[in-house]
């Protein structure tokens, strides 16, 4: 498996641990928040920070019927319906390019995750390095190809795919020409617990696909994982 290249910084087997910080909803609303949060990154040593690109039109529907409505006993049930908790949590797309350019006055790469086709051409207007996409969009099929269309190193997490769909979708970026596929061990729990996180699955993708990989971390407190074999302890924490 060859090295990848982000920003400045290589990540693959003998290079140091490549950690990304998770911006997503944390801004509450406040741009200056946000800007707060990509130097509180910056001074807790991430690589790189990552936002999330789409509004709540893009991702959902406006709508009252119970699959869109949040369920009770959820953390976000007081937002009652997906569109509502979506339309509170998106980062406004006029923020990310002045987001994007904050991190890199730092040193520090800030891309992001995109939910559908037009985030995607929005971000590669604004020359984002690389794509994350999140678990929940492992099938979403037509939204990979774009991605991969770019032929920029992309994070790929696995939370609620079986070993059929992480195949189609690293299929999928190979035929459009993307080589460069980080596999993102992930625990679709919030937060998981440490008995479900299952590293050994980590060196496991690594070998089925002949991709890097790294863990997509949801557990409380320090997560630290070593493989048994010398040449590979250090790995990617994303």
């Amino acid at each position: 498996m060859k090295n990848i290249q982000i920003g400045n910084k290589i990540l693959g087997s003998g290079n140091p641990t490549f950690i990304i910080a998770e911006m997503s909803a944390n801004h509450g609303g406040s741009l200056e928040k946000a800007i707060e949060i990509v130097h509180a990154a910056h001074l807790c040593g991430a690589d790189a920070l990552k936002l999330q690109t789409y509004r709540a039109d893009t991702i959902t529907l406006n709508c009252k019927k119970e699959d869109f409505q949040i369920q009770s006993e959820n953390p976000w049930e007081a937002h009652k319906t997906l569109f509502s908790l979506y339309e509170k949590a998106f980062t406004p797309w006029e923020w990310q390019e002045l987001l994007i350019k904050e991190g890199q006055k730092l040193g520090m790469e800030v891309f992001s995750s995109p939910f559908d086709c037009t985030a995607v051409e929005f971000l590669e207007d604004l020359k984002v390095v690389a794509y994350k996409i999140a678990s929940p969009e492992i099938t979403d099929i037509p939204l990979i190809k774009k991605i991969g269309t770019t032929h920029k190193p992309v994070f790929l997490s696995t939370g609620v795919a079986t070993l059929e769909d992480i195949d189609l979708a690293v299929r999928t970026l190979r035929n459009e020409g993307c080589t460069e596929i980080i596999l993102l061990k992930c625990t679709t729990a919030y937060p998981a617990p440490p008995e479900e996180i299952n590293l050994r699955t980590i060196p496991h993708m690594a070998e089925t696909f002949k991709c890097l990989t790294g863990i997509s971390d949801h557990t409380k407190g320090c997560l630290l994982y070593t493989s048994p074999s010398p040449r590979d302890k250090r790995q990617s924490r994303m």
